[in-house]
């Protein structure tokens, strides 16, 4: 195998184990206003011709409830994310699902996180097996390995 192939193979490999995530390029002012939430939506943000528009189409893409998939009687949920950190630092994170925002459901470690960049982007599937009940109302946290909470957000699963 030429050392190009290698390369490339290496490279897909380490893409498929950071889980898909990337990080996303928002001006200073649009990442402060949203600032420690985070936004699920049915993919990439929108832009606006300004800051100001740009928060408001962020805010009007922003899902209040994912509908699931059921596979041999299991629901499975897929949801695309975009959360605007309260902090940096972390190259790994975990995505933590409390129900009706007090009793722990479920998590998601996320791995390869850059550790400058203030805003996080991927998409998470999870489903009734790993904790998850169909019908319930989650509080979704982002939380570092110091166990701060860096991002949040609430999401009703259907």
């Amino acid at each position: 195998m030429s050392h190009r192939l290698t390369s490339a193979a290496v490279v897909v490999a380490a893409a498929l184990l950071a889980g898909g995530i990337a990080s996303a390029d928002f001006s200073k002012t649009v990442t402060a206003s949203l600032k420690g939430q985070i936004i699920v939506s049915k993919g990439e943000l929108p832009e606006g011709k300004s800051d100001k528009d740009t928060v408001a189409k962020i805010k009007a893409a922003k899902l209040t409830e994912v509908i699931g998939e059921v596979q041999e009687d299991v629901a499975y949920w897929r949801f695309h994310y975009t959360a605007f950190l309260k902090a940096t630092g972390s190259t790994t994170l975990k995505m933590e699902f409390y129900r009706d925002g007090k009793q722990y459901a479920a998590d998601k470690s996320l791995e390869g996180v850059d550790p400058k960049s203030p805003i996080l982007v991927g998409d998470i599937s999870i489903n009734e097996d790993e904790g998850l009940a169909k019908g319930k109302h989650y509080t979704i946290k982002l939380v570092n390995p110091k166990n701060v909470v860096v991002s949040t957000t609430q999401l009703h699963f259907k």
